[in-house]
């Protein structure tokens, strides 16, 4: 059920968004019990003049290549499980395509069950 939001500047080939995308979607199936085929996912990429970010937040300095992800979810999670989502997230994109932990920017957004219409303008977790 989650919805991968996934921004990033421009100029990367296809196969590091795709790395990308595929990393996001096998980490959420590690750690939030994703269902097979459950993928939906955009990247929206971004002339350096319309993404911006600070050099350093937190103590972590950015790079060009940073990575905001936005996932929209269920609120069904455990703290513990979201824990574990954000350290595989960072792991994956780390094997591939190459991402530095610091340029991974994860984001949750939470919703109700009912809030969701995978189609046909059904409520398909509405109880």
């Amino acid at each position: 059920m989650p919805l991968t939001r996934v921004s990033m500047r421009v100029g990367k080939p296809p196969a590091y968004r795709k790395a990308i995308l595929d990393g996001i979607y096998q980490a959420m199936r590690e750690t939030f019990d994703v269902p097979e085929n459950d993928r939906f996912m955009v990247i929206t990429e971004h002339e350096p003049d319309n993404f911006d970010h600070a050099a350093s937040y937190l103590g972590i300095d950015y790079s060009d290549d940073l990575v905001l992800v936005q996932l929209t979810v269920s609120n069904t999670r455990s703290v513990e499980q979201k824990k574990a989502l954000f350290k595989r997230i960072v792991e994956r994109l780390g094997r591939d395509p190459g991402l530095r932990p610091e340029d991974v920017f994860v984001n949750l957004v939470e919703v109700a069950k009912e809030n969701w219409s995978f189609g046909r303008g059904l409520a398909q977790y509405a109880m």
